[in-house]
């Protein structure tokens, strides 16, 4: 056995272990469809290396070079399918699937030309760098927010289609791809080419890996910090994600304020028209607090009926206005479940970071406040009196 044979066996074994791992996830998590068609790749990838490992045994080998081509290039498309589906593109099947039939039709009718032509080495290598380019696009495309990892894998998807682009030439420094098929595996060329393609195969399928798991880990962790009710953050990623924002705005040199708010007489409701009209009250409240917080804004169910929101680039002013806003807002809603003429309220406490003070600092003084807003009769607005010394001490009440 040559070194390029052993290269294709080699290959051929990480295929199928790269493909295990990929259904493993698939099979993790049913609803990650990129997944199943990455390791549908790499199951055409087996395919491939078994093909190539044995069109020495075939006397004419024009049919197994050509299987071999449009295999491996299936395997690029289902990659690319893959990709789509994990960046959100809408996967481009019918444009692929014409360019596969075109690019094995084209490799047949080149068949007969001089194993050295220019043009049939392109022929063959082209449209591997193609779809390698394909899926660069499609990553960069995606309208979802690329981390490092995302621009990495870009990375290595372009240098992946140069350097198939590249291959002709190399070939032809290397001396050919052999005087016929079956001498490609007993060329220096076969073990440069095949040595590439493992470098190269192995990258792109650790850091599709590494990318599906990523997000395997992130939505694991988004759903242990997310309150189920309200979908908002509990309180542990609340108080994690809100430590961050404030952390991030320290660095940034810019106010932030937190804001807490207490749905009024919310027992009474429960105990008045079910627990059902409480979920409501809560999901209805959530869901105006979604609607009101910039993408910046960090906000969570605390509690029973708790709520909180850490504004980055708020001041207290500018905060306190904003808790009245919603105070004011959310008395006017109707909820569903419960009479026509029944209107809910929320007390709130504010809070501004002072210098030299922590998130906990921070949350005592806004929970302070809004003891403060529960003891002169709820539905109204308070402010940290820490800060008041700084800034006007008016306080808004929905009492009057």
């Amino acid at each position: 056995m040559g070194s390029a044979d052993f290269i294709l066996m080699i290959n051929l074994l990480v295929a199928g272990l790269l493909a295990a791992a990929f259904m493993a996830i698939a099979v993790y998590d049913t609803g990650r469809v990129s997944a199943r068609w990455l390791a549908f790749s790499y199951l055409l990838g087996m395919a491939y290396f078994a093909i190539e490992f044995s069109i020495p045994a075939f006397a004419d080998a024009r049919l197994p070079v050509v299987a071999a081509f449009a295999v491996f290039l299936g395997a690029t498309i289902a990659f690319n399918g893959g990709l789509a589906h994990k960046y959100g593109v809408r996967p481009p099947w019918s444009p692929m699937l014409c360019f596969l039939v075109v690019a094995s039709v084209a490799v047949y009718l080149v068949q007969d030309l001089p194993r050295h032509s220019l043009t049939r080495m392109m022929a063959y290598q082209l449209p591997y760098a193609v779809m390698q380019f394909a899926a660069l696009g499609i990553v960069l495309t995606s309208r979802q927010r690329l981390a490092r990892l995302d621009h990495l894998l870009a990375l290595v998807l372009g240098a992946s289609a140069v350097q198939f682009a590249s291959k002709p030439l190399i070939a032809g420094a290397l001396g050919g791809w052999g005087a016929n098929p079956q001498a490609y595996v007993q060329t220096s060329y076969a073990l440069v080419s095949q040595s590439l393609g493992t470098v190269f195969g192995l990258a792109l399928a650790l850091l599709a890996l590494a990318v599906l798991v990523r997000d395997v880990l992130d939505e694991a962790t988004s759903k242990s910090e997310t309150d189920a009710l309200s979908r908002l953050f509990n309180r542990g990623g609340f108080e994690r994600h809100a430590d961050l924002a404030m952390r991030d705005a320290v660095r940034r040199g810019v106010p932030v304020a937190l804001v807490i708010a207490d749905l009024d007489y919310f027992k009474r409701i429960n105990d008045s028209y079910g627990h059902a009209s409480g979920d409501r009250v809560i999901e209805t409240f959530a869901g105006f607090l979604r609607e009101a917080a910039a993408e910046h804004h960090v906000a969570g169910r605390i509690g029973g009926e708790e709520f909180a929101i850490i504004l980055p680039g708020t001041n207290l002013a500018a905060a306190r206005l904003f808790a009245e806003g919603a105070r004011n807002a959310f008395g006017a809603l109707p909820i569903e479940g419960l009479p026509a003429d029944h209107r809910c309220s929320a007390s709130f406490g504010v809070a501004e970071l002072a210098t030299d003070e922590g998130f906990a600092d921070l949350l005592r003084r806004a929970d302070a406040a809004l003891y403060e807003a529960k003891n002169a009769g709820r539905d109204c607005v308070r402010v940290s009196g820490a800060l008041r010394r700084r800034q006007a001490p008016t306080v808004f009440n929905g009492k009057g």
